[in-house]
């Protein structure tokens, strides 16, 4: 081994006591169980239901409350501590009003949270757990967790307790408890794309997820679509406000980004005052809290900023003739005096005829208007804030897909073939495929974001406007997007947008199996996990294909989903004996007890250790580096320096 390296490593471990004692640390560690991954998809800005999903662990924490407790505690008591865990500040405010919040409530609560805080834990090291418990509270926590004699262990609570309640804690305490129980029920986070969008605020989730300890995003369509317009491309801007508009979700724009839509507002009044934009009725699944707008005029605004965007979006498609798109550029062949649009050799009626701003000599270009205004609205995305948080969060955190622990995670397609091949996508000149075509549009996403204004900067942005909505998009993995028609041809079969193959074979265990070997993974103990694709239970489809090798996890978080699918989301649980699907019913605020329906769907050979993790690989070559230290320090190689370690606290 590198000899530089080993005295970098020799720093922090400068004698063979230390050395060998990290080498005990890491082995023991290793040894431990497995901690629980949780798979989320296709939240689609529905915060309280995505929330509440975090804050229960998806039901399990009321699992464990059953298991510790169920002997000794009512079914109903059971129920209330669930709902304390998931909302103490909101249930203690309730309990203090109705006169129950008293020491011997108080009493009786701590000492249940701690059973429950004990369970949760029990599979992590006490430096693991003291990382997650707040400063203020280490010393207490770490003292209660580790009696071990069941003689004495009743007296010292009882003595803590008693303590607690005398100097005034304890309603701080019973918080900081359900926080700490919330935290570690969740080792770690996987979110398989979709954030925004159709929902009212996926600023919030967002926010959310930036306090996790260990969270990763697979970027879905809709992310790509937000991340396009924070990358200051106007097509995917306009759409963004679109989607916002069609479903009436001013306050992710104003309050969550602080987005000024005022330009638009009086651009669309003044352009479309004598039209009652019926066909552009938002449709209102959410109210607006901190905005309200009358719907009359998200109408107005509604179709301005979609014509806006079609134009925007043909003059993208004649950009790049190597899309080879030139069937989608539904605009440059309509005829705005007549009303009508040719189509695939078919000319349609348009529904709506009123286009004062489509001239018939160029209708993809923009008055000088809708330049001005895009150029305000623009504006307001590249300066939002928030808005930049949010996105480095997404590039940090997020890829176009992850490998962990043996499985692929990836929100829509490999695109696919009639013949079940990898299709190509021409890249920046080059043909990519499969693994290599997501490795490049990774790329290409974060030159979108992160290069300053050059020719290069806007193709990878118009690149992401292809992620969103392109034929051949890993993300979209459709033959169009027919949001044109949907809005404005009253033939349905217009309507209709045609999967990828990928959707057809990928439910064949052999192709998961190539693709799990594609990405370097074992193709037979390895799963694929998507999302994108919601799962219609009631038409009697399952989220488990391919006889176990694929998950598809787009239950129906979002409300504009949950009358197709029939339920309101899954979550995928992976825990150290078994891989689980918790299923779950339409969120309803202050109804927790609506526990998810969880089911086994693989239970493992053997109990799965931190050994058989990448951080298990990852700490075995660790070890491996002090055992090359350790013959170091002992051949004479490198000295030895007094003293421990510096900082031993344990690296997980």
């Amino acid at each position: 081994m590198d000899k530089k390296y080993l005295q970098l490593l020799a720093k922090e471990f400068p004698n063979i006591d230390s050395a060998a004692s990290e080498i005990v640390n890491l082995s023991a560690i290793r040894s431990l169980p497995k901690g629980t991954e949780y798979f989320f998809s296709d939240m689609h800005g529905e915060y309280e239901a995505f929330l509440h999903m975090l804050k229960s662990a998806s039901g399990m924490i009321k699992i464990k409350i059953d298991l510790t407790l169920g002997k000794t505690v009512s079914s109903a008591e059971r129920e209330a501590l669930a709902a304390l865990i998931y909302y103490p500040d909101k249930e203690q405010k309730r309990l203090k009003k109705a006169g129950i919040l008293d020491d011997e409530w108080r009493r009786l609560t701590i000492y249940r949270l701690i059973l429950v805080l004990e369970a949760v834990s029990a599979k992590y090291t006490r430096s693991r757990v003291r990382k997650r418990i707040p400063q203020d509270m280490v010393y207490i926590l770490d003292e209660l967790l580790n009696v071990t004699d069941d003689v004495i262990k009743e007296y010292y609570y009882d003595e803590i307790i008693t303590t607690i309640l005398d100097t005034g804690i304890a309603d701080h305490f019973i918080n900081e408890l359900c926080k700490v129980i919330q935290s570690l029920a969740i080792d770690s986070l996987h979110i398989i794309g979709d954030i925004f969008d159709r929902g009212p605020r996926a600023d919030i989730i967002l926010n959310e997820l930036m306090k996790m300890h260990d969270v990763d995003i697979q970027w879905g369509n809709h992310d790509i679509s937000w991340m396009g317009a924070a990358s200051g491309n106007r097509a995917l801007i306009a759409n963004v406000i679109r989607i916002s508009m069609r479903y009436n979700n001013f306050d992710i724009l104003e309050d969550g980004y602080g987005l000024n839509l005022r330009a638009l507002a009086v651009f669309a009044g003044e352009v479309y005052k004598d039209d009652d934009c019926a066909l552009f009725m938002p449709q209102t699944l959410d109210d607006n809290i901190y905005d309200p707008v009358d719907t009359k005029l998200v109408a107005k605004m509604h179709k301005a900023i979609t014509i806006i965007q079609l134009k925007l979006e043909s003059q993208l498609i004649k950009r790049h003739p190597e899309w080879e798109m030139d069937g989608r550029d539904v605009f440059g062949n309509i005829d705005p005096v007549n009303g009508s649009v040719e189509l695939n050799g078919v000319r349609y009626e348009l529904l709506d005829k009123n286009f004062p701003t489509v001239s018939r000599e160029d209708p993809l270009a923009l008055t000088d208007e809708e330049n001005e205004l895009m150029t305000v609205l623009t504006n307001s995305f590249m300066h939002s804030e928030k808005l930049a948080e949010h996105m480095r969060f997404l590039y940090s955190n997020g890829s176009m897909y992850k490998t962990i622990n043996g499985n692929l995670l990836f929100h829509g397609c490999i695109p696919m073939d009639e013949n079940g091949k990898p299709l190509s996508l021409t890249i920046e000149g080059e043909q990519y495929s499969g693994k290599a075509m997501l490795d490049k549009l990774d790329e290409v996403a974060n030159k979108a974001y992160f290069l300053h204004p050059c020719d290069e900067k806007e193709n990878s942005a118009d690149m992401l406007w292809y992620l969103w909505c392109g034929p051949n998009s890993p993300l979209y993995g459709k033959d169009k997007m027919a949001f044109f028609e949907r809005y404005f041809i009253e033939d349905k079969s217009t309507h209709t947008e045609n999967y990828n193959a990928y959707y057809h074979f990928s439910e064949q265990a052999d192709v998961c199996r190539f693709i799990l070997r594609m990405f370097g993974l074992d193709p037979d103990r390895g799963h694929i996990i998507n999302g994108h694709v919601p799962v219609r239970i009631k038409n009697g489809e399952s989220p488990v294909k391919a006889g176990g090798k694929l998950f598809v996890i787009d239950g129906g978080i979002s409300k504009a989903y949950q009358k197709a699918t029939g339920i309101a989301g899954y979550t995928l649980i992976y825990d150290s004996h078994s891989l689980n699907l918790a299923q779950h019913q339409p969120f309803i605020a202050g109804e927790s007890e609506h526990t998810p329906t969880l089911s086994m769907v693989e239970r493992l050979e053997r109990r799965a250790n931190i050994s058989d993790t990448d951080k298990g690989a990852e700490l075995l070559g660790k070890i491996d580096d002090l055992r090359e230290l350790l013959k170091a320090y002992r051949s004479g190689t490198i000295k030895q320096k007094q003293g421990r370690r510096p900082n031993g606290n344990c690296i997980i």
